[in-house]
């Protein structure tokens, strides 16, 4: 997916919200539990509830690769899934990845190449190791990086707020400022955690055309007002993710009934918002 489709999307949907498929085999209702495919079965009652009122899907790898090849297939059938459907989204591989050059490319073929199993439309990516471990990702037309800039954990404050002394940058700072070297607005976006808010305006300063993908409103706390309030753009330029607060909203037979109301709920305050 394009940049100017993507935004043709939000504009169509009236939405920038992105549902986060972090299904964990142990929380789901119980009346799926032991069932054959029961996590696929979980994500296409989610994506039937949820579909007009977001725009992307961001499947947390880990809960699926801790299932072992059985979770990777039930990933593929989601995937799968949303192809079937005459309803654009734009989807997410949240794997964070990074390593030195080749094994770099074969994480990006893993997971973006369009004759893959998965062919995601995007990647999330650790820029740790630099330019040789992100570039890699960015070969594939139409298919975007998303590098983590300043996360919304306790630990980023170990790393990500370590100051430059000869130019008082930070370092998540230094991680956008250089950055822009490897990609454009046009392929790469970049992770900003809700409860980091109140920096959304420096950021905006420093890539102000890029995408951000902002995870933590809802059950992690961030206030979708306030990134609204210093991270939209011209272009809106946010892609908002919930997870927990939809997926969960429910442990019962309505679950998907009820992740639908509360992503309707989230996509009309964006609706306001956009306008």
């Amino acid at each position: 997916m394009t940049r100017s489709e993507l935004i043709s999307l939000i504009k169509e949907r009236k939405s920038f919200l992105c549902v986060g498929l972090d299904t964990d085999p142990n929380k789901l209702p119980e009346h799926l539990k032991g069932q054959p495919d029961a996590v696929f079965k979980f994500n296409r009652a989610i994506i039937d509830a949820t579909i007009d009122y977001c725009v992307a899907y961001k499947p947390n790898l880990a809960f699926y690769e801790s299932q072992g090849i059985e979770g990777l297939i039930q990933l593929k059938k989601t995937l799968d899934y949303l192809r079937t459907l005459n309803k654009p989204v734009f989807t997410i591989a949240d794997a964070k990845r990074g390593d030195i050059g080749n094994t770099s490319q074969q994480y990006a073929k893993a997971f973006l190449d369009p004759q893959g199993d998965f062919a995601f439309d995007s990647m999330t990516i650790a820029p740790y190791m630099g330019a040789d471990s992100v570039t890699p990702f960015t070969v594939y037309e139409g298919k975007w990086v998303i590098l983590l800039a300043l996360t919304s954990n306790k630990g980023a404050f170990d790393f990500q707020y370590i100051e430059n002394k000869e130019n008082g940058n930070r370092l998540f700072e230094t991680v956008l400022e250089t950055s822009k070297q490897w990609g454009t607005p046009e392929n790469m976006m970049y992770v900003v955690g809700a409860t980091k808010a109140d920096q959304l305006a420096q950021i905006r300063k420093i890539v102000p055309d890029s995408f951000l993908l902002v995870p933590g409103v809802g059950a992690q706390g961030g206030s979708l007002e306030e990134v609204c309030k210093y991270g939209l753009n011209k272009d809106c330029g946010l892609l908002v993710n919930s997870s927990r607060g939809i997926i969960y909203a429910s442990n019962g037979e309505d679950f998907a009934e009820r992740a639908g109301e509360e992503a309707r709920k989230l996509q009309q305050q964006m609706a306001e918002y956009l306008k």
